[in-house]
């Protein structure tokens, strides 16, 4: 995923202001969906997953959107990838996501990870809104947050 060059990037720079404490109301968006090996949440896979995720999204001539990749952690040792597209792409697991959705942005190192979640509970409560199914969207990888400076993850959850 990364790039050894220090003066490119592979991940387009996040701008979080469209997705910090927002709600989104989706009706079939659609997604492909990966599969990440993880070894206590810790992703083992993930830049190989992606590309190749990529690589079918680009045969297909179709694109993805904002660059959303929503992570869902099942288990220790699984992490399923859900990548936004703008069609159906062939030879992919082909999912839609509907319904009403909350996202926050954090910024900072994985290891806040827990504290972001607390928060984000709260902040769900607060709104009066209960978290049906949540996601992580880790907006780029870790080569180009520090090329950027800045690590932004956003939490993005099924409120309704």
């Amino acid at each position: 995923m990364g790039d050894k060059n220090q003066n490119t990037a592979c991940c387009p720079k996040f701008d979080p202001a469209p997705w910090d404490n927002k709600i989104f109301q989706w009706d079939n968006k659609k997604f492909i969906k990966g599969k990440v090996f993880t070894l206590f949440y810790i992703p083992l896979n993930f830049g190989s997953v992606m590309r190749r995720l990529d690589k079918k999204v680009r045969q297909a001539g179709a694109t993805i959107p904002d660059n959303l990749g929503l992570s869902d952690h099942t288990s220790k040792w699984n992490m399923d990838i859900y990548l936004t597209v703008d069609r159906e792409v062939p030879g992919a697991e082909n999912i839609t996501l509907s319904g009403k959705f909350l996202s926050k942005v954090y910024e900072g190192a994985y290891k806040e990870t827990g504290k972001w979640c607390k928060d984000f509970e709260d902040y769900t409560k607060g709104k009066n809104l209960e978290v049906k199914k949540w996601y992580m969207w880790y907006t780029t990888c870790p080569k180009c947050a520090k090329k950027y400076g800045k690590n932004y993850v956003s939490i993005i959850a099924r409120v309704e």
